[in-house]
């Protein structure tokens, strides 16, 4: 579960299912977010359950709003940007999920936590949903997007 992940990304086609910027604030690493920033989790993952079910895409609503709720999280908590882009698309029976937060760094992974951390399961859940439905997920070469690709070919 250690080690980069697949380098694969579906070219996007303009428009597609969702595409939904918001800010967030600037605060100091470890400070909590606001309550505002935190309920744009909430926000993203219901959104994507709608346009999903509403395309009859109920077979992976639930494990693309798992995957919303961890890379929105991720990019709120850990990037120190100031704006955060949701963008899903369907192209060639496959849902392509990505978030942009902007700020270039390091490439992140799934490590496995120790069984005691109360934080990091976010990427190793979203690596194995990925996994589970014939995907990939990864991040972009500056660090800027972390993206998640899903198979639809079983809905």
């Amino acid at each position: 579960m250690n080690g980069p992940a697949p380098q694969r990304l579906t070219a996007i086609r303009p428009g597609g299912l969702a595409e939904e910027k918001f800010p967030i604030a600037e605060r100091s690493p470890g400070e909590r977010p606001p309550a505002v920033d935190e309920s744009r989790v909430r926000a993203m993952r219901h959104l994507t359950r709608e346009r999903l079910t509403s395309r009859g895409l109920t077979c992976v609503a639930d494990d693309a709003a798992l995957i919303v709720s961890e890379l929105i999280t991720n990019a709120i908590l850990h990037s120190g940007g100031r704006q955060v882009q949701l963008n899903l698309d369907l192209h060639d029976d496959v849902l392509c999920i990505r978030v942009h937060d902007g700020v270039a760094g390091p490439r992140r992974t799934a490590a496995t936590p120790e069984d005691d951390d109360e934080h990091g399961r976010g990427l190793v859940l979203v690596q194995e949903i990925a996994r589970s439905r014939q995907g990939a997920w990864g991040v972009s070469d500056n660090g800027t997007t972390t993206w998640c690709e899903l198979s639809l070919v079983a809905c």
